[in-house]
C-alpha cells in the first residue's frame, strides 16, 4: 500500500504541481489538498493519511498552528513543512510544533520524495541542508529571545491574532471559530494586555514581525 499524502498550500498552482509529481511516484498516493490549515484539519477527519506536506504561510490558520493541531488530534500523522521562508523563526517554530521535516520550495522534487519516504518509513526528521545550518546555529548560539507570540500567547490567542491581522471583524472571527462575539472581544482584550499594545494596527505589526502572517 502506498504512502497516503495530503497537500496544504494556499497557491493552486503549487498544489497542482505537487499532486502531478507525487502521483507519478509508484509508492505514493495524493488523498486530497487544502488551501489553508483549517481545511487540512477537516480533511484529516474524513480520510486516512500518512503525511501532510504543509506550507507555513497560509491564511486563516498558518502552517505552524495547523501542524500543532494536526499532531494533537492525529499523532500518527507526519508533517513536512515546505516553504519559501528560511527565516529562523519559521523553521524553529515549525519544528517546535512537531514537524518531522522542513524543506524549501526551491528544492528538487527528488529531495521532497526522499524526505517523505524517510519520515514515514523510519520516523526520522529530514531537513534541507540550508535548514540544518539554521537549526545547528540555534543550538550553538542558544535559543532566540522570547517570542511574544509563540511563548506568551495561548494557541487560541494566536489564532485570533492571525484572523485580526488578516482584517476579519469580531463577528467573522466568531463565526470562523464557532464561538460568541463576546468571547472574541475577550481574546482581543487579552491580546492587547499580553502584547502591551493599544490598537489593532499595533497587533498587526506584531503578527507580521513574529511571522504569524506574511506580507
Amino acid at each position: 500500500m502506498g504512502i497516503k499524502v495530503l497537500i496544504a498550500d494556499d497557491h493552486q498552482i503549487v498544489r497542482d504541481g505537487l499532486r502531478s509529481l507525487l502521483e507519478k511516484e509508484p509508492d505514493m498516493e495524493v488523498m486530497g489538498e487544502a488551501e489553508d490549515g483549517r481545511s487540512i484539519l477537516k480533511l484529516l477527519k474524513d480520510m486516512a493519511c500518512d503525511v501532510v506536506i504543509m506550507d507555513v504561510a497560509m491564511p486563516d490558520l498558518n502552517g505552524i498552528e495547523a501542524t500543532r493541531q494536526v499532531l494533537h488530534e492525529f499523532p500518527a500523522v507526519k508533517v513536512i513543512g515546505l516553504s519559501m521562508h528560511d527565516d529562523r523563526r519559521f523553521v524553529i517554530n515549525m519544528l517546535k510544533s512537531g514537524a518531522s521535516g522542513y524543506l524549501l520550495k526551491d528544492c528538487a522534487f527528488r529531495e521532497l520524495a526522499k524526505a517523505i519516504r524517510l519520515v514515514v518509513g523510519s520516523g526520522k526528521i529530514y531537513l534541507s541542508p540550508g535548514i540544518t545550518d539554521i537549526v545547528v546555529n540555534n543550538y550553538v548560539t542558544g535559543p532566540a529571545p522570547e517570542s511574544l507570540v509563540y511563548d506568551v500567547l495561548t494557541p487560541r490567542e494566536r489564532e485570533v491574532l492571525q484572523l485580526i491581522a488578516e482584517g476579519k471583524s469580531s463577528s467573522q472571527i466568531a463565526a470562523c471559530l464557532f464561538v460568541s462575539v463576546k468571547t472574541i472581544e475577550c481574546h482581543r482584550h487579552q491580546l492587547m494586555q499580553k502584547l502591551q499594545k493599544k490598537s489593532v494596527a499595533d497587533l498587526i505589526k506584531v503578527a507580521i514581525r513574529e511571522g504569524v502572517i506574511t506580507l
